[in-house]
């Protein structure tokens, strides 16, 4: 059975930094392409930052700079190093595993003061 769980999310200042784990249960993790998404409360879905089974990378316009994606094959693990937060970004952050489209069950961040 395949799982992806997320964790590291919370609250956070704005300007503060997060770090997201996706630990996933997949057999052959390595081939997958995966990828981390946002939901705000009333707003659609959106892709945040992706990596290849090859790693490489793709940003939203939004992120790129301060947001970084990477992946630990060893250790079946997904990670999104969030800095320079703002109050814009709270939504919950999922993690996501293509092509199968395979989904966690999310990981709240919240950006208040």
């Amino acid at each position: 059975q395949v799982q992806l769980v997320e964790s590291g999310g919370g609250l956070v200042q704005p300007g503060g930094s997060l770090r997201l784990y996706c630990a996933a249960s997949i057999i052959f993790f390595s081939i997958y392409n995966m990828g981390w998404y946002r939901q705000a409360p009333g707003k659609q879905r959106e892709l945040v930052a992706s990596i290849t089974s090859s790693g490489n990378t793709n940003y939203a316009d939004s992120v790129k700079d301060r947001f970084t994606i990477t992946r630990d094959k060893a250790k079946n693990t997904l990670f999104l190093q969030m800095n320079s937060l703002n109050p814009e970004e709270t939504a919950v952050y999922y993690c996501n595993a293509a092509p199968d489209n395979y989904w966690g069950q999310g990981s709240q961040v919240t950006v208040s003061s």
